[in-house]
């Protein structure tokens, strides 16, 4: 049994880490075996590599380096973690996966994008979500507003409108596998979105008695 794997992608700021907390308590309460995990940074190889890609004291990194680096973290994140869990049959929702590499590293560093695209296939032997959920947002009410910026959010504002056009793009080509939401609605109504998607893919209800519990504050 191979489990469901589910990405969370937008800009930065936008909710990712907040919707895959609901989520992960919503499956809690429905009984669903499933892993929540993160690009980059979720093994220790991916931690070490974080740190060199959003620390603004790594300074200026060439961006096909970038590139290469997020897709060694992806590598080893995908043989360690991900493909273990949806071969036991688990869930695994995961804050970010390819997309971003094709929005941040594709579209942001202006990098050939099927150069990165096929970087990316070979990295994930070809591996793609059954769902990817993407939040979206003007990056100038987001991103812009962010006070103690890492390295990639410090770009510029052009770059970030880049980066979301590229992501709506990418969601474009393919409907059937993607959930746009609007990620400045409130947190209660993209929660409710996301489980209304999921629910018949899982063979469960959407609806939980208490959704205090499972809306994040």
């Amino acid at each position: 049994m191979t489990g469901l794997f589910v990405v969370l992608e937008g800009g930065d700021s936008v909710g990712k880490t907040t919707q895959a907390r609901c989520l992960d308590r919503w499956l809690d309460r429905a009984g669903v075996s499933h892993l929540l995990t993160r690009e980059p940074g979720d093994t220790a190889v991916g931690a070490r590599i974080r740190s060199l890609l959003l620390d603004p004291a790594s300074g200026a990194i060439s961006p096909k380096a970038e590139a290469l680096l997020y897709n060694a973290d992806r590598a080893q994140h995908l043989d360690e973690v991900v493909r273990p869990a949806l071969s036991r049959g688990q869930m695994v929702i995961c804050d970010r996966y390819v997309d971003s590499t094709l929005a941040y590293q594709g579209a942001g560093r202006v990098l050939e994008a099927g150069e990165i695209a096929s970087l990316a296939r070979w990295a994930t032997d070809g591996l793609r979500p059954d769902l990817t959920i993407l939040l979206d947002a003007d990056p100038a009410e987001t991103t812009a507003k962010i006070v103690d910026k890492d390295r990639l959010e410090a770009e510029s504002l052009d770059f970030h409108r880049r980066v979301r056009a590229e992501f709506l793009r990418l969601a474009g080509t393919d409907p059937e596998h993607y959930l746009v939401l609007a990620a400045r609605d409130s947190r209660e109504s993209i929660a409710a979105a996301i489980r209304h998607r999921l629910a018949p893919l899982l063979g469960i209800s959407e609806e939980l008695s208490d959704l205090d519990g499972i809306v994040a504050p």
